[in-house]
């Protein structure tokens, strides 16, 4: 009995929609409104996501790691690396060292650099590193203490190749011993050609050129090995360790204190997470998401309105029907939830569609841009042979991340689970509570006053 009482009401519910509208192009146009706002925010939540979190890798992955240990003498390395792999959750542990300084290529100019100094086996203690850097020349061989790698752009702006020799500068040498030259600010150029007395500098051979999609590491940073950083830098050895789930950091980081507590040799350790020391940066892109992710929502505000106005005119439109249905025994309640089942398969209908919809076109970004970007250009080239006649300049093509502007190979998309489902219930709920407060006007009818006048 009680499934025949619902299916009256979503039958009416849906002939309202379907046929009781004539043609009035209302509840498609909510459909569209929901469909566009979740398909929009679902593609650019995804395109984001790409940039943002390939961001977030590159550093937490080839620089900074998920949790540092520093201020330990170095001779204690091997030993905190082999307490550190014997707890849970740690997924990998490498030691190194880095400091900033200068290189000069075979062209003769310098340039600014962050060397950091790494183990030979450094790719087998920590594969997630070796995943991002793609090497365009040589490998990964610092097992040479006078082999360095290179950044390709870096690399490029120096003129160097495989087996070329650089020179290395270290800037804390240089302002203990001396200037190495007069370097000019804007361009990196050497004006003179000495090093400085004491200043740290050495000869190396490139055996590697990488690239890894991140722009800062590509122009300014390069690898040796960790015992040839030692000679340049002062500071002891650094542990980067990987965690299996960095949001797990917190936890990690509190049984990595207990770990070493009353060690000898580890009295003043220093611990601190990837929250710490990229806390600017990912605090900034945490706003950025969020405040995409609330302008592109007020389509849903915009629709949700226009369904309220369209359900409140619906209920003025079927008093007649309201007063008959509360006339041969329906409920208020039951009558009310038949606009509110409107409101549900409008906002079901255009939240299901524009999922799909977003989600294939999220999967095919860069295949969606490349379309997009060639309707664009055929009507820029029709018009430049328009304006040939005439004597006009021509325009340029059309790109959306040009590699002119944007340092990327393909546009990025990462879909992300409980963003979609989020996105999908902002679309489905924005409908059903617009309709929801509109039925309200469902307790005002009098069926006796209706039907008197019938």
């Amino acid at each position: 009995m009680k499934n025949n009482r619902a299916a009256w009401i979503w039958y009416v519910a849906a002939r309202y929609i379907f046929k009781g509208r004539g043609n009035s192009p209302s509840s498609i146009l909510a459909i569209l409104g929901i469909a566009t706002g979740v398909l929009v925010l679902i593609v650019i939540l995804a395109v984001m996501n790409g940039f943002q979190l390939g961001f977030i890798e590159n550093i937490l992955e080839i620089s900074s790691g998920h949790l540092r240990l520093e201020s330990f003498p170095a001779e204690k390395a091997e030993e905190a690396g082999s307490i550190l792999a014997a707890l849970p959750g740690i997924n990998a542990v490498l030691p190194f060292r880095e400091f900033q300084g200068l290189v000069r290529g075979g062209r003769g100019g310098q340039r600014p650099i962050m060397i950091r100094g790494l183990p030979a086996d450094a790719l087998e203690r920590d594969p997630a590193l070796g995943a991002r850097l793609e090497f365009e020349a040589g490998s990964f061989a610092v097992s040479d203490r006078r082999a360095a790698l290179l950044g390709a752009e870096l690399a490029a702006r120096l003129g160097t190749g495989i087996g070329d020799e650089i020179t290395l500068f270290s800037i804390a040498g240089i302002l203990s011993g001396g200037a190495a030259g007069e370097v000019d600010a804007g361009s990196g150029e050497s004006e003179t050609d000495g090093a400085g007395e004491g200043a740290g500098v050495e000869t190396f051979t490139v055996t590697g050129i990488f690239r890894t999609g991140f722009y800062e590491y590509d122009t300014g940073w390069g690898f040796i090995n960790i015992e040839s950083a030692g000679f340049f830098s002062e500071s002891g050895v650094t542990l980067g360790v990987k965690l299996k789930n960095r949001f797990q950091d917190r936890q990690i980081l509190e049984t990595v204190r207990q770990a070493f507590s009353g060690r000898a040799g580890f009295e003043e350790i220093k611990l601190s997470s990837w929250r710490d020391y990229n806390r600017s940066f990912f605090g900034a892109l945490r706003t950025e998401k969020l405040f995409m992710f609330i302008l592109v929502g007020l389509i849903f505000i915009v629709v949700g309105l226009n369904i309220f106005q369209t359900q409140r005119r619906s209920v003025l439109e079927h008093r007649e029907e309201i007063g008959l249905l509360r006339a041969v025994g329906g409920r208020e309640n039951a009558v009310r939830f038949v606009f509110v089942c409107d409101g549900a398969i409008i906002g079901f209908a255009g939240a299901a569609s524009g999922l799909v919809l977003g989600l294939l076109i999220a999967s095919n970004i860069s295949l969606f841009f490349s379309i997009l970007e060639g309707i664009v250009n055929f009507f820029i080239n029709t018009a430049n042979v328009l304006m040939s006649f005439f004597g006009a300049g021509e325009m340029g093509n059309f790109a959306i991340f040009s590699p002119a502007v944007f340092y990327i190979k393909e546009t990025p998309s990462r879909i992300i689970p409980h963003e979609v489902a989020l996105i999908f219930m902002f679309g489905f709920l924005s409908a059903l509570l617009a309709a929801w407060f509109a039925s309200g006007r469902v307790s005002r009818i009098r069926p006796a006053e209706v039907l008197r006048y019938e």
